[in-house]
């Protein structure tokens, strides 16, 4: 049976475009929707990379904006000018181990910036009287969930219970979001994902930190006994879903999005370096020697894992790659993308704004 479109965008405000997912989904989002203006607005912090999206910056239906969520003016002045039908949300700190070191951060970027947000897009659609029409979809994870032993799954209507402050940052933005949704009749869909993988994943996060560890013949950490689990979303699927949730999801509505690729965090690790060795003609067991068990990480959750039938049964959502296949897809990119990789391990990505828009302003453009 065919599914209801609910939602049709326009111009569409995307924040946090040059980060990991975002950056896939305005790839995927772009070229599929021409005849959409997409607006990526972010600040560009260590985990933005503007080099992710070099395949569409020049595209006659993108504009990149350098600013942050938190700066109510800057964001009212792009309502403004860009009459945003639409608000896809990815802007957040996102690394666990960064939010132990510096909680406040993750107050300021993920409470803040996102409840900023909402009011912003209250003032111009709910107080404007365009609601009906206009979709803020807030992206969010599993961890704000907590943690699960051995059975069962988070369903939408498990409780909240974070057990980090980059869990408990996001877990209050979900409740802002709500909140807007039943207080002021913002149009908010919310969607809670696993644990993503794929291109342009910053190499702090597991998966690329064990390709490259692998690729250099350095120790690779991995937490305690490496038993916690953890379901490994590939990002392009992610992607289609929230594409599919934009379009023809419900408001004030909640979507889990999860593969049901469940597996402890060493055999995913073991599994990884043994590709890479693989890839790269090296003998079995080469990067297996370089695996180091570190002290464990403080509240380190045993094990996420997502009850995806509602997505599956109202949107006909399905992820399409495989956990083998997604991990091999993974590290031919890295592998096959090694100086994307020693930009971000020597800074140097961090320069690409500069040389793009002195380029830009060297040959007469804006």
């Amino acid at each position: 049976m065919e599914k209801p479109l609910k939602h049709t965008p326009e111009s569409v405000l995307v924040t946090g475009g040059a980060g990991f997912i975002g950056s896939n989904y305005l790839l995927r989002m772009v070229r599929k929707y021409p005849d959409v203006r997409f607006v990526n607005l972010d600040a560009l912090t260590y985990a933005g990379n503007l080099a992710n999206l070099h395949e569409i910056e020049e595209a006659s239906n993108y504009r990149f904006v350098r600013g942050d969520i938190s700066d109510s003016n800057l964001v009212d002045s792009l309502f403004e000018q860009f009459r945003f039908t639409t608000v896809v949300h990815f802007a957040a700190e996102s690394h666990v181990d960064r939010s132990i070191e510096d909680p406040l951060a993750f107050v300021r970027t993920n409470v803040t910036g996102s409840t900023t947000l909402l009011d912003v897009a209250r003032h111009h659609w709910v107080e404007n009287g365009n609601a009906s029409r206009m979709r803020f979809h807030h992206i969010s994870t599993d961890e704000v969930f907590g943690s699960l032993g051995l059975d069962g799954r988070f369903s939408e209507d498990t409780p909240y219970a974070p057990r980090s402050p980059y869990a408990a940052s996001k877990a209050s933005s979900d409740h802002f979001a709500r909140a807007y949704a039943e207080t002021f009749g913002l149009p908010v869909i919310i969607s809670n994902a696993s644990n993503n993988f794929g291109p342009f994943q910053f190499p702090e996060k597991l998966i690329p930190l064990v390709i490259s560890n692998a690729l250099d013949l350095k120790p690779i950490p991995v937490y305690g006994r490496g038993e916690n689990v953890r379901d490994w979303l590939y990002v392009e699927d992610h992607c289609a879903a929230l594409d599919t949730i934009l379009h023809f999801g419900s408001d004030l509505r909640t979507y889990l999005v999860g593969a049901g690729n469940e597996v402890p965090n060493l055999d995913l690790v073991r599994s990884l370096v043994d590709l890479v060795d693989r890839t790269l003609d090296r003998s079995e067991g080469t990067a297996r020697k370089l695996i180091r068990f570190v002290k464990d990480r403080p509240g380190h959750d045993f094990r996420y894992a997502l009850d995806v039938s509602r997505i599956q049964e109202e949107l006909g959502w399905e992820p399409d790659h495989t956990l083998e296949d997604g991990l091999k897809k993974t590290v031919d990119w890295y592998l096959s993308n090694k100086g994307w990789l020693d930009s971000v391990r020597d800074d140097s990505y961090l320069h690409y704004y500069d040389r793009m828009y002195t380029d830009r302003l060297n040959s007469g453009g804006n």
